[in-house]
């Protein structure tokens, strides 16, 4: 029997399930499903395809050692089906669960479908993939992330020509649609324990405050949300890791801050996968009345970062530059487009996905749908971009490094927006927008009707009690 091992966002040897079980009998081959289609879909990006290439290649190197390769198979998940029902009789595969965008849910669940009986396919991040409980859900997630680490595969006794591209020949034949990416954060297993060892032993100090200035946090941040959403390091690894760490650490606090983050990071996934039309309807489904027109060139400028408030223009232009900022400055930004741009998130969210190297469609959906007011359960929160332009840059140092024609101005006046000829004009007024936003969300919370179906919400997706973090 030969073992199938396919993967699709799980690019690691370590704590990978379908990469360990799928091993145990020697006579395995390993499969990565490149789908160019997937790659121009609901919030991808070439910034995400180059990130996971990275990884790929570290783990096509990893496995050599394992007298194995990576094999690139190009196509759907329909074309997978059909190579493999022509080219293998007695076969078993293995696949992680990905919960991801309706493309790849929708190729997945036929895929699966197809070969009942033959196919295993493995829980990742936590989840409940089925029988799902809210209220048990968090002791569930306890008990997985304290579960054994996975050993790497075993080696493969497997002598097949699959006519199949390896990976050099597929890294040369796209490489050139990823030129002037090199700013990106680089993927790959070594870089993510490298960025663990120094975020626990050093860069952690002070984590709980520094992660919500753009300046700070670049470097105070784990950086790892890439790797988790590529899956070159596993959330239980690093969680038991942490454990490790935690009680010799002089910035319990910090880490243990971060370690609420990689709970809160699989909760907002689970959200996804119990109910996959949150990718196009919002939680609170009354809330899709409230913004029913967009304005393209407005949705433009504020992508783009010529809204004429520079604080947000910084964040916007660092983020086409580099495919990441802090969390505070991503809800800041989503705030803005829907509160005082008021343009429907569906429109917007996926702009700013495809920016963001490490876009998670679970976690990003979810505070794409918070910080535009649609999930019933959260309150509404509107973020002052002067508010935060004095708070995380008092100085305009950041700013006028990313926007260098201000670095003559008053930091009052950057903070205010009120340059005149130095800058390009605001393309809304902050207050009346907010204080308009503030009043249409509001006029349909009021309601009976809205309550019964955010006490339905909540039942669904509401996180129960507190969590129980081990240290």
């Amino acid at each position: 029997m030969t073992d199938l091992i396919i993967l699709n966002r799980n690019l690691r040897l370590h704590d990978n399930p379908a990469m360990h079980f799928g091993s145990l009998r020697s006579n395995y081959l390993v499969i990565y499903l490149y789908d160019e289609t997937y790659w121009r879909e609901n919030g991808k990006s070439l910034r995400q395809l180059k990130f996971s290439n990275d990884c790929l290649a570290e783990l096509n190197n990893e496995l050599k050692k394992y007298d194995s390769k990576v094999n690139i198979f190009e196509g759907t998940f329909d074309d997978l089906k059909i190579w493999i029902k022509k080219n293998f009789n007695d076969f078993f595969i293995h696949i992680n669960h990905c919960t991801d965008i309706k493309y790849f849910r929708d190729g997945f669940s036929k895929f699966t479908d197809s070969f009942l009986g033959k196919i295993n396919v493995y829980n990742d991040f936590g989840l409940q993939l089925n029988n799902f409980d809210r209220d048990s859900w968090s002791r569930n997630w306890n008990k997985i992330m304290d579960s054994q680490i996975l050993e790497n595969p075993k080696k493969s006794k497997l002598k097949l020509d699959t006519k199949l591209l390896n990976f050099s020949s597929f890294s040369n034949k796209v490489k050139n649609s990823l030129v002037n990416l090199d700013n990106i954060q680089k993927g790959g297993s070594s870089q993510a324990h490298t960025l663990l060892e120094s975020f626990l032993s050093e860069r952690c100090k002070d984590y709980r405050v520094k992660m919500s200035s753009p300046i700070q946090s670049e470097q105070s941040c784990s950086r790892l949300s890439p790797h988790f959403t590529f899956g070159s390091i596993s959330i239980r690894e690093v969680y038991q890791i942490l454990n490790k760490y935690y009680p010799k650490s002089e910035n319990k606090s910090d880490l243990y801050s971060f370690k609420k983050r990689l709970y809160w990071h699989c909760h907002f996934i689970q959200k996804l996968h119990t109910e996959p039309e949150l990718e196009y309807y919002s939680m609170h489904r009354m809330c899709d009345q409230l913004r029913q027109t967009h304005d393209d060139e407005v949705i433009d400028k504020w992508i783009n970062g010529e809204t004429g408030f520079p604080f947000l223009d910084a964040c916007m232009k660092y983020l086409h530059r580099y495919g990441w900022i802090n969390f505070r400055m991503r809800a800041m930004i989503m705030s803005f487009a829907s509160y005082n741009l008021w343009q429907p998130w569906q429109k917007t969210s996926p702009l700013l996905a495809q920016l963001f190297t490490d876009y998670e469609p679970g976690i990003h959906i979810s505070q794409v749908q918070m910080q535009s007011g649609v999930t019933g359960i959260n309150l509404p929160r509107i973020y002052s971009v002067s508010k935060q332009s004095a708070d995380q840059d008092p100085n305009a140092i950041w700013i006028k490094k990313i926007l260098p024609q201000l670095r003559e101005a008053d930091p009052k006046l950057i903070h205010s927006s009120e340059l005149s000829d130095m800058y390009i004009p605001q393309i809304i007024d902050l207050k009346s927008s907010a204080r308009d936003a503030r009043e249409r969300v509001w006029s349909i919370r009021k309601s009976e009707e809205f309550k019964k179906e955010a006490a339905a919400v909540y039942i669904k997706h509401g996180s129960r009690k507190k969590r129980n973090f081990r240290s």
